[in-house]
């Protein structure tokens, strides 16, 4: 709640400095412009790759170690591994045992931060789109949409920002930015 408190303070700051100083605040969703993005498409299938290639096959070897350490410690023949190494052995296994029950959460970390690395340069292309609209339209300022409860449909860059990408809109997404006076 504190939170709402604090963007809307900060939001009414904004608007009534801006008005003061005739300086211009426009939104966009910068989510939903990646999102239109062609490279985000060949970056579904790069993940996929990825975890097709490097966790599952991890998750494979962590399973057949487990099994493997789990004969060597539990098997007929154990007795003929000296002890110490058997003490090892079931080390290893407790902390692959944890490993392989939390898999789910360790492959959701590692998808995030590979979809966080594959992303990372098509939000800066963006973002170099959206500052050159934003000068170029005479916006000091630039608010996250989902930020915004209410706002006026004119001041929203996504448009503008969309045909600087050259990004064909879906219908009915973004309706055009009306042209600002100079």
């Amino acid at each position: 709640m504190n939170k709402i408190k604090l963007v809307v303070v900060a939001l009414i700051a904004v608007f009534s400095t801006v008005s003061a100083s005739a300086q211009k605040t426009g939104y966009i969703s910068l989510d939903q412009v990646v999102g239109l993005m062609p490279e985000v498409g060949k970056i579904d299938t790069l993940l996929q790759r990825f975890q097709a290639d490097s966790l599952n096959p991890q998750y494979a070897y962590m399973i057949s170690e487990y099994q493997r350490k789990d004969s060597m410690v539990n098997s007929k023949d154990s007795s003929k591994t000296p002890a110490s190494v058997r003490t090892i052995a079931r080390q290893e296994m407790e902390g692959m045992a944890y490993q392989i029950q939390n898999w789910q959460s360790i492959v959701q970390q590692a998808m995030q931060g590979k979809q966080g690395e594959l992303l990372d340069p098509v939000y800066r292309k963006v973002m170099a789109a959206l500052n050159a609209v934003a000068k170029e339209n005479g916006y000091s300022f630039v608010i996250n949409k989902e930020q915004l409860l209410v706002a006026p449909p004119n001041d929203d860059l996504f448009p503008l920002v969309a045909k600087r990408l050259n990004i064909k809109l879906p219908a009915g997404v973004g309706a055009p930015a009306a042209t600002p006076k100079k």
